[in-house]
């Protein structure tokens, strides 16, 4: 199996403009990315996807593979879309890494790429059952509701499901997930769902994944116990560079 790793990294950030090239000891974070990504096993190349002139050269300069994409795309499914079709070489599937993760682990990834042994699979992501009824309640963690294939069902920024009338205490009641937003998809159902239309169920819970739902792609969860912190504003910087 023939697997594309995507890194999308856009320069304009709105909450923390040009943070791929913050430097984080020594090294950008594009390149911690990159050099943490390419550890994978199952990966065959890995291309970061950009939208900015600084960024490509940053990533060529250490030898890395980089792109140049429309810098009108409004999602990082868009962008990876675009470099599949602007490829020669075909994939059978594509992996969208992000790219404000230094510390990425390659066994995460693996994890992920592995659902892929199994036909059916069109897109999957990973989830964690490490949550607290902070994270339930708290709308900038997403929530994910799976059937017994481990298909979605739902994904949320509510707490689900909703535990109003759960007799004791809904996380010794029910294993919540919490969901991580890694997703590989087969490079078809890829392009495919680039032409899909937004939808109003992902515009009022603002979660790109559920137009993926409501145009009836399955998406395969896979649970994994492997986290890492990722740099969102300036004030994440000194939590990663604790651990590095």
């Amino acid at each position: 199996m023939r697997i594309l790793g995507i890194i999308p990294a856009r320069y304009g950030s709105s909450r923390f403009p040009g943070k791929p090239l913050i430097d984080l000891k020594g090294k950008t974070m594009i390149r911690r990315v990159v050099e943490g990504a390419a550890k994978s096993s199952l990966l065959t190349d890995l291309v970061v996807a950009t939208d900015d002139e600084r960024i490509v050269q940053e990533v060529s300069g250490f030898g890395g593979k980089v792109m140049l994409t429309d810098s009108k795309h409004p999602t990082g499914t868009d962008r990876c879309a675009e470099i599949v079709r602007s490829l020669a070489e075909k994939y059978d599937v594509v992996i969208n890494i992000q790219g404000d993760e230094p510390l990425v682990d390659a066994r995460q990834l693996d994890q992920l790429l592995q659902a892929f042994n199994d036909p059916d699979v069109q897109i999957a992501t990973l989830a964690s059952r490490k949550i607290e009824m902070e994270d339930i309640l708290n709308p900038n963690r997403i929530k994910v509701v799976i059937d017994k294939n481990h298909r979605a069902l739902y994904f949320s920024r509510s707490p689900i499901p909703n535990f109003a009338n759960a007799k004791g205490e809904p996380l010794e009641i029910y294993p919540f997930l919490r969901h991580i937003g890694l997703y590989a998809y087969r490079s078809e159902v890829l392009l495919q769902l680039s032409e899909l239309a937004e939808t109003k169920l992902e515009q009022i819970e603002s979660l790109e994944q559920l137009r993926w739902l409501y145009n009836g792609y399955s998406i395969r969860v896979v649970e994994t116990a492997i986290e890492t912190p990722n740099i969102d504003t300036p004030e994440d910087v000194d939590k990663v560079l604790a651990l590095l």
